[in-house]
């Protein structure tokens, strides 16, 4: 559970709709259905004739990793390459069959799959990215649905002003509601700029970082894999997958390896 988003969120409504708004009295002018059908209904239904149906609906599974990341150890992953090497250098490449079933990642099964079976590497290099681009491009999807609906809201709050301030010129007649009905024009263009940057711009964001993570991390392993095939020193195979990890991550790995060596 990612609990930065959550907060974030509701950080933001209690400081603009508490805070800002201040007085709680005035927080019932602040909610008119009309704006949100304008605003949001508006938003959706443009996004509806932009997308087709096959991508919104993967639009919620997007948004739960933004709430619920899918997260790789990536300091567990360098171990455990380093382990699979040191076994294939003395039991050979085919003794890592037996441990595919422990691995929960299909990318890495699939990887260390076709590495076991022998096949050819620019093949397995060529499958691997395959992939990698297909997984890519799913997630950028779910951003740039966000992105697009970020962009879409504030026009819509802007024309919902516009059918305010028509509404509103039409009754000019009665100076005592020409304020009220300003606020409410007013309320939507607050609305498409809340739609905008409280919820879809930060999780576009937020989305887009995960999946960099993960694409590192399934880099990381394409490697770890392509490395394994070719039967590379452990050595080699640690500074190799170290290279991926941040400093203060490398100087955990070795104080694991060193750990374990006394152990041993």
């Amino acid at each position: 559970m990612d609990f930065a988003t959550i907060g974030g969120i509701v950080a933001g409504i209690y400081l603009i709709v508490f805070w800002g708004i201040g007085d709680s009295s005035r927080i019932a002018m602040f909610i008119d259905l009309p704006s949100v059908a304008i605003t949001l209904g508006g938003s959706l239904s443009a996004i509806f004739i932009a997308y087709p149906l096959s991508t919104l609906s993967n639009l919620l599974s997007a948004l739960k990793n933004a709430f619920i990341p899918v997260k790789i150890d990536q300091i567990a992953l360098v171990g455990r390459f380093i382990a699979l090497s040191e076994q294939a250098r003395r039991e050979g490449i085919l003794s890592l069959e037996n441990g595919l079933f422990q691995i929960n990642d299909e990318f890495f099964r699939r990887g260390l799959q076709l590495a076991v079976d022998g096949t050819d590497p620019a093949i397995i290099r060529a499958l691997l990215e395959s992939e990698l681009d297909q997984i890519e491009q799913r997630h950028h999807k779910g951003s740039q649905v966000l992105e697009d609906l970020a962009a879409i809201a504030p026009a819509f709050g802007m024309i919902g002003t516009l059918i305010g301030l028509v509404l509103m010129l039409a009754n000019m007649s009665d100076p005592d509601t020409i304020g009220p009905a300003m606020a409410v024009a007013l309320i939507t263009t607050f609305y498409g700029a809340l739609i905008a940057n409280l919820f879809c711009l930060p999780l576009a964001i937020k989305l887009r970082g995960y999946s960099a993570k993960e694409i590192q991390a399934k880099t990381m392993i394409m490697e770890g894999v392509m490395a394994l095939q070719s039967g590379e020193n452990p050595r080699l195979m640690e500074w190799k997958m170290l290279t991926y990890l941040a400093p203060d991550d490398r100087i955990k790995v070795r104080e694991a390896r060193e750990k374990e060596a006394k152990r041993g």
